[in-house]
């Protein structure tokens, strides 16, 4: 099945927009910037959204705007809207456990503790969707980690995730094509 539907994952909101919890919405607006299309806010969505086409068909974008942790509410709205199945989702998101600089594809599984991605599985009753996992790294300590993903990532380290979302890119046609695996034994190669 193609990819029909990609999401970033982030907080709304000049506030957080440099914060590593925003990764997923760094790497929607670089994939939005290459197909020169300008997400706008978009209500019965609560999210930021815009069509893409491309070779397979038309792929929606989406931001949602609702804050990290009722983002399921965004993406089964637009989901359920269009009649797009959780197999044709992308989600693209912060992820503690890889280090800055590594980024994962990964097919269903659990919501490994990140808010955003529990409400989601919880709000399409499902957890068959795909997921881009962008690292941040973990602060080391269970109680920092909010204050770590609220926070900016220093100039080496936002080097290295803009690296890894560069890689992201550079697969993400086969992963839109619906090859994810073909995708992922590709990125997963070559960093």
């Amino acid at each position: 099945m193609r990819i029909r539907c990609v999401v970033g994952l982030g907080n709304p909101g000049s506030k957080y927009e440099q914060t590593r919890h925003n990764a997923g919405f760094w790497f929607v607006d670089r994939l939005a910037d290459r197909h020169a299309a300008l997400l706008r806010g978009e209500n019965k969505f609560s999210g930021e959204v815009v069509r893409i086409n491309v070779p397979q068909g038309d792929c929606w974008l989406l931001k949602p705007t609702t804050f990290m942790n009722h983002s399921g509410r965004s993406v089964a709205a637009l989901c359920n809207f269009y009649k797009i199945e959780p197999q044709e989702i992308l989600v693209a998101y912060d992820e503690l456990d890889l280090e800055p600089g590594v980024v994962r594809l990964k097919t269903g599984g659990g919501h490994g503790g990140h808010n955003g991605m529990r409400d989601i599985c919880s709000a399409l009753g499902s957890r068959d969707f795909h997921r881009l996992r962008i690292g941040i790294g973990h602060p080391g300590h269970k109680e920092a980690v909010v204050g770590h993903v609220l926070s900016r990532p220093g100039k080496a380290e936002q080097q290295a995730i803009d690296d890894a979302i560069d890689a992201a890119l550079k697969v993400i046609d086969t992963v839109l094509a619906g090859d994810v695996q073909k995708a992922m034994n590709q990125l997963h190669s070559a960093i």
